[in-house]
């Protein structure tokens, strides 16, 4: 099996370890992150922590400041790991590069729509679409470690509509991709619904997120209150019901079994969903802060809540589905992106959030 030419556009925690883990393999590999961890990565090379504890160094990771310091070096494939609120400017830097380029882009990209900003600047037979089912973190510039066992790979070829296809032309990329990918030690599986795929991270990404960057609480804390619970399923039960107006199946992923529950999720009882998802939330994420949150500490005057919540307010709006607590949850981030002196007031203030939901939702 030939080694592959690739070029990562995001040196943060997923550029860094599916990089590595691909350098690590024979694949060659460059790097396109920060100057400060392009830095890093020419002097000390990549270190990478696994959840068993593993510690592998890696030195065979090209690094670059930009994209146009990655060219003109000829590339297979394009990996996209950038914040999807950099989605656009990325792509921006590409074609300002105006080289010849790779015939294929891969979006490992969290959220909804980074895929189809792609494809409209390149066109959709480019683009491939991707999943990752485990949290990785940056320790330090050039050292990153996946904090959850179950790290996956996820790929299916892009499509902007949730129809099947009767035949996959590009079957033969993927199978290849993710046998290189699971050979390097990135276990992968090719999905045959890239908008399934795509919405079912989806559901596991927004669970405690907003909420939590909006309180100022960790998730283990915020699901403690029935209130938090409550909004958490509304949230949800939106989302679903967006899937199933749009054609579009929950699956199970990985130890994620969002299609056998999806059921429960929407129409069980709220007494019996209340704790499930306190338990399952708190094991999952406890006391960590999630990634919204970590935006919005760092000063971030972007956040991915648009790809997030934002993403089920559009899609519901495309199919008559109305989403109001996504909706609230996503302008309320927003705004605390915009006006970050305006965080404090809402710091752990439970019924401030849950006023405005009634008031928004009716209920």
């Amino acid at each position: 099996m030939s080694s592959l030419r690739i070029l990562i556009i995001g040196a943060g925690a997923i550029g860094c370890f599916v990089g590595g883990k691909l350098a690590s393999a024979g694949h060659s590999v460059t790097l396109v992150g920060r100057a400060r961890t392009s830095a890093a990565l020419q002097a000390r090379g990549l270190k990478l922590h696994a959840a068993d504890g593993a510690v592998q160094t890696v030195r065979t990771v090209g690094a670059a400041a930009s994209v146009r310091e990655a060219f003109p070096a000829p590339y297979d494939i394009v990996v996209f790991a950038v914040k999807s609120y950099d989605t656009a400017a990325a792509l921006d830097e590409l074609v300002s590069i105006g080289s010849t380029l790779p015939p294929n882009i891969l979006s490992l990209q969290n959220g909804v729509g980074n895929e189809n900003e792609i494809a409209a600047r390149f066109g959709a037979q480019r683009v491939v679409a991707g999943t990752i089912t485990a949290p990785v973190e940056v320790r330090e510039p050039g050292v990153v470690q996946v904090t959850k066992p179950g790290f996956a790979i996820g790929l299916a070829e892009f499509c902007e509509s949730s129809e099947a296809k009767e035949a996959n032309p590009r079957a033969s990329l993927l199978t290849s991709l993710s046998s290189q990918f699971s050979a390097a030690g990135l276990p992968t599986k090719v999905y045959e619904d890239a908008q399934a795929m795509k919405w079912s991270k989806l559901l596991m990404n927004m669970i405690g997120n907003a909420t939590s960057a909006i309180l100022a609480e960790p998730p283990g804390v915020t699901f403690a209150d029935p209130r938090i619970t409550n909004l958490e399923i509304d949230a949800l039960r939106e989302a679903l019901r967006v899937m199933a107006a749009a054609n579009i199946r929950p699956l199970n992923m990985e130890k994620y079994p969002l299609g056998t529950l999806a059921p429960l999720l929407r129409f069980g009882p709220r007494a019996l969903l209340r704790p499930a998802l306190h338990r399952i939330v708190g094991g999952a994420r406890g006391g960590k802060m999630p990634s919204l949150f970590l935006d919005l500490e760092a000063g971030k005057s972007g956040s991915e809540v648009g790809w997030y919540n934002g993403a089920v307010v559009r899609l519901g709006g495309d199919v008559g589905i109305e989403t109001p607590v996504n909706r609230l949850l996503t302008e309320t981030v927003q705004q605390l992106a915009a006006e970050p002196q305006s965080r404090s007031a809402w710091r752990g203030n439970y019924e401030r959030l849950t006023a405005l939901v009634r008031e928004v939702s009716g209920s």
